[in-house]
């Protein structure tokens, strides 16, 4: 950050001295570059692309956040070492969360005055304290900004949806005597419209993954794989109208396979030649291939994008009191909905008694002579699409003074701040199922004569009004299309919400002096303190604690303080070499005092080529989720590995863990910069990386804790059972636990060429620059600490939950007097689909115990491709008089309609955290600016 020209404050130290260059590696994106190449209006997209910032949450892969209050955050994720562990920064202060996981959602920062964004790719804890494992984004601030400047632009897909636009006003100037105050404002606000259905051919392969009926649990010993990949491929377990799955009384299940289309239609659902489970047992088939496999419509009703709008303000005044201290106001007030699809009411689990009065009008009494009971699978076209319709806003204040001074003959930099920071979050479901009522509607019957109703005797009523005249029931027909009754609808579905209020108050003061020197050169240190206090608060109708299909919100009370003080100092030691160390100590009001500290040294034996190495100790501390969760639940479908059944339905709660220790890092990077002066504009960075994670904060999920009870562990048996509410099939209780330890390592890739073209045209002002950035993640492994659990490295997965093994981003801009072309290149290498999968076809490993079948099941084919996208950026600068400068610029991202990641499932098929899910889409817009 720079302010007067002279001083700079590099992210990843607080040491304040020209010329010196910090060990830990640091990538810096330039405000010309946000602009030539940023793919959509929100600056989070753009960082998204550098290979270091990997499964980032985005409101694309958060759609299925329901019960999170996740969905529409834009949260940074380096080294996909997770959100929790990216420390992110505005103006190298903190900045309150908007999640109770601690999360910093860069929606609330004024993009209009970001002039550069800085991101740490090593440890930083112990210049900024904790949640700097993975490293630090810093987004800067053109604090000093003279003048006005305006931005507005529009954008849509090349299918005509996803419109958006934004519009930016920011404006700087100076005041007093001898312009010693300076006024900032700016104001912003983009609207983005949701894409709530999946039109694009990609979706529809039917490429899917089926288990073996030969070979369901993986432990029958005939050779063949657990797993088959097939096509085409749907969903057989449900339909939009219905279809029934299990029937009881009479000859088992006579009635599987009828399903009910358009005004309660009775059809006979058509079984491909495979099918999982196999036709005629106990279960009814969940997959399909051929037949009627594309009669499901959850791959369709789904959304792609979310619809998004953000407002937001922001203020600084500062005025210098005297030459070595001026004093500083800000503010800042960001706001922000959201709208996005969940998905439909899916339900393979109702049931309907043989007396059920639809069913008898829709099938007929004969046909259900002797049946007492049927099971459906629908996925519910006459009820509304569950949605996440959150909102929150973000409220910033910070008070201030900084200077320099004289001391020991060299400048002394320094600063004091406070600063309080609010978030207020509504989280607002909607269409959300409530359990008892529509157990209540689903249940019809025929009233009798003569009953408390008072209605004629036939009429179509809920059995449990029979008993309980008043308790406002409707029944409602699951059996079919354009059948059920709007107020039986509007009945059985509610509207749960949770407001919850973070605050954060911070105050800290930082100073850097170069105190003396030796033979080799000056020595700087830099001293500091800071005291933070993170509090959560909330309310949750009693309505809505309880009964729900999803949500279930309960309000989350508590809070911590941390005190810490720090120092740093960079020592010359002659020969080029330089030592920069770091060490710092911190009391946690919740889990005591630790330390972190780090040490590094650059050397520089020639002009054209610099070594850099850093170790350090870094901490994460538990965020307030983790520590006082009052509990959170999820609805999700797993693979049920003691029958191999897949879509298995289930609900989870989580809660919080008060005895939670900080995690604890050990880093470790090491790299070269080469300058060469024989190649005048190239510079190249590599550097390895390794971070060891220990005492890692974790728990295990539905999948993991089913998997460990079938591998006969019993403490993870305990953790589930059949869901008690009968919404779900099971039921997951899960808590964090210090127990996990994880190893990330990989190199970074970082060229730069810059060619002025007088060079081959004289007198020409133009210029090229051409710019690589790479990853090539080696290892990630997480190690649960579980007897028998044997790790498995993600990287090189491409599946759900994995990291591609090089991710990639290379561009090219030409920039000449009256326009610039940028072209950009970005993508992730193919991988698997899975990398626990052992592959195989006809000679399957037999023999293995139930534990590592678990583990590593086999499968026919697991290969994944990976994806390349091409970017076009186009602008046209304008006159528009005096020393005002203008620009039209035109944006096509996604050039070539490339498709996303393929997956082979259902619903959406798609890598949703690495893949451009909208395909070709354009953008157009306009910047001016006074000077």
């Amino acid at each position: 950050m720079q302010d007067d020209g002279s001083d700079v404050v590099v992210t990843g130290t607080r040491i304040v001295r020209d010329g010196f260059q910090a060990p830990t590696p640091l990538t810096v994106v330039s405000e010309a570059e946000i602009q030539n190449s940023s793919p959509t209006n929100n600056l989070a997209d753009f960082i998204n692309q550098i290979p270091s910032v990997a499964g980032s949450t985005r409101p694309a892969n958060s759609r299925l956040a329901i019960s999170s209050g996740l969905a529409g955050i834009n949260a940074l994720n380096l080294r996909a070492l997770g959100e929790i562990r990216t420390l992110v920064l505005l103006d190298g202060r903190r900045t309150v969360a908007s999640s109770v996981t601690g999360l910093v959602d860069i929606n609330t920062f004024p993009q209009a005055l970001v002039k550069s964004v800085e991101i740490v790719t090593g440890g930083a804890s112990a210049a900024y304290g904790s949640d700097a494992v993975a490293g630090v984004v810093n987004f800067v601030l053109d604090k000093k900004y003279e003048g006005l400047k305006v931005t507005a632009d529009s954008g849509i897909t090349s299918r005509g949806d996803g419109n958006n636009y934004s519009f930016s006003v920011a404006g700087g100037t100076s005041f007093g005597s001898e312009g010693r105050g300076h006024v900032l404002l700016s104001a912003e606000l983009a609207h983005r419209d949701g894409i709530f259905a999946v039109d694009r051919d990609w979706n529809f392969t039917g490429r899917v993954r089926m288990t073996n009926p030969a070979n369901a649990t993986g432990l029958v010993n005939n050779g063949q794989p657990q797993y088959l990949i097939r096509t085409p491929v749907g969903v057989a377990n449900a339909t939009p109208g219905g279809i029934i799955l299990n029937s009881s009384g009479g000859v088992a299940n006579r009635l599987r396979g009828l399903y009910f289309g358009p005004g309660g239609s009775v059809n006979q659902f058509q079984y491909g030649a495979f099918n999982s489970p196999a036709l005629g047992g106990t279960n009814a088939p969940s997959l399909t291939q051929g037949g009627d496999w594309q009669l499901n419509d959850s791959g369709r009703r789904i959304g792609l994008d979310a619809d998004d709008d953000r407002r937001g303000v922001f203020g600084r005044v500062s005025y210098e009191l005297a030459d070595w201290i001026s004093v500083f106001a800000e503010g800042a007030y960001n706001w922000q909905k959201t709208l996005f699809n969940a998905g439909p009411n899916v339900s393979t689990t109702t049931t309907l008694r043989g007396d059920n009065a639809y069913l008898i009008n829709t099938l007929g009494a004969s046909r259900l002579a002797g049946i007492t009971s049927v099971t459906i699978g629908t996925t519910a076209a006459d009820l509304p699409y569950r949605q996440n319709n959150s909102s929150r806003d973000v409220q910033r204040y910070a008070l201030g003074a900084e200077g320099d001074f004289q001391w020991f003959g060299n400048k002394a930099i320094w600063n004091v701040y406070g600063q309080y920071g609010e978030m207020n979050a509504h989280e607002q479901l909607r269409n959300i199922m409530n359990t008892t009522r529509m157990a209540n509607a689903n249940d019809a019957v025929f009233a009798p004569a003569g009953n408390a109703l008072g209605v004629a005797a036939g009429t179509i009523v809920c059995r449990s009004t029979l008993t309980a005249p008043t308790n406002g029931c409707l029944p409602l027909n699951r059996l079919g299309i354009g059948v059920a009754d709007p107020a039986a609808v509007d009945y059985v579905l509610g509207d749960p919400y949770r407001d919850q209020k973070l605050k954060q108050t911070v105050a800290g003061a930082n100073l850097s002096v170069t105190p003396f020197s030796t033979w080799a050169g000056p020595v700087s240190v830099a001293v500091g303190g800071e005291y933070r206090r993170e509090e959560v608060s909330g309310s949750v109708p009693a309505e809505f604690r309880t009964g729900w299909s999803v949500g279930n919100f309960l309000p989350t009370f508590g809070s911590y303080n941390v005190k810490e003080a720090y120092l740093e100092t960079v020592v010359p030691l002659g020969a080029g070499v330089e030592f920069n160390g770091a060490v710092r100590g911190t009391d946690y009001s919740t889990s005591g005092y630790v330390t972190t500290w780090k040490a590094g040294a650059t050397w520089q034996p020639i002009e054209d080529i610099r070594f850099r190495v850093t170790r350090s100790r870094d901490i994460r501390a538990p965020n307030l989720n983790e520590l006082f969760a009052s509990g959170t639940s999820r609805t999700n479908t797993l693979t049920d590995p003691r029958d191999g059944r897949t879509g298995v339905t289930f609900r989870e709660t989580t809660t919080g863990n008060p005895n939670l220790r900080p995690e604890k890092a050990d880093s470790t990077s090491v790299g070269v910069i080469l300058q060469p002066r024989f190649v005048p504009g190239f510079s190249l960075s590599v550097d390895g990386f390794l971070i060891e994670l220990k005492d890692a904060i974790g728990q295990f999920f539905a999948q993991d804790i089913i998997n460990r009870c079938y591998e006969g562990r019993q403490e993870f048996c305990a953790a589930f059972e059949k869901d008690p509410t009968g919404d779900r099939e099971l039921f997951f209780r899960a808590s964090p636990f210090n127990f996990a330890q994880q190893r990330v390592r990989g190199i970074d890739i970082d060229a730069t060429y810059r060619l002025p073209m007088e060079r081959l045209f004289a007198g020409s002002d133009d210029n090229l620059t051409l710019h690589g950035l790479a990853t090539r993640y080696i290892d990630n492994i997480t190690n649960s600490g579980v007897p028998g659990n044997i790790p498995v490295d993600i990287v090189g997965q491409n599946g759900g939950g994995g990291l591609p093994k090089w991710i990639y981003r290379a561009s090219a801009t030409y920039d000449a007097d009256a326009f610039a072309i940028t072209a950009t290149g970005r993508g992730i290498s193919s991988g698997t689909y899975g990398n626990n999968y052992i592959v195989c076809s006809t000679d399957c490993p037999v023999g293995r115990p139930a534990a590592i079948v678990s583990q590593f099941p086999t499968i026919d084919n697991n290969d994944i491709s990976g994806a390349f996208y091409f970017d076009l950026n186009l602008t046209t600068k304008i006159d528009v008089g005096g020393e005002a400068k203008g620009e039209v610029f035109f944006n096509v991202t996604n050039l070539f309609d490339a498709d996303p990641i393929l997956l082979p499932e259902t619903g959406l098929a798609a890598n949703s955290t690495y893949s451009d899910l909208l395909g070709r889409a354009f953008r157009v817009g306009i910047r001016l600016r006074t000077r």
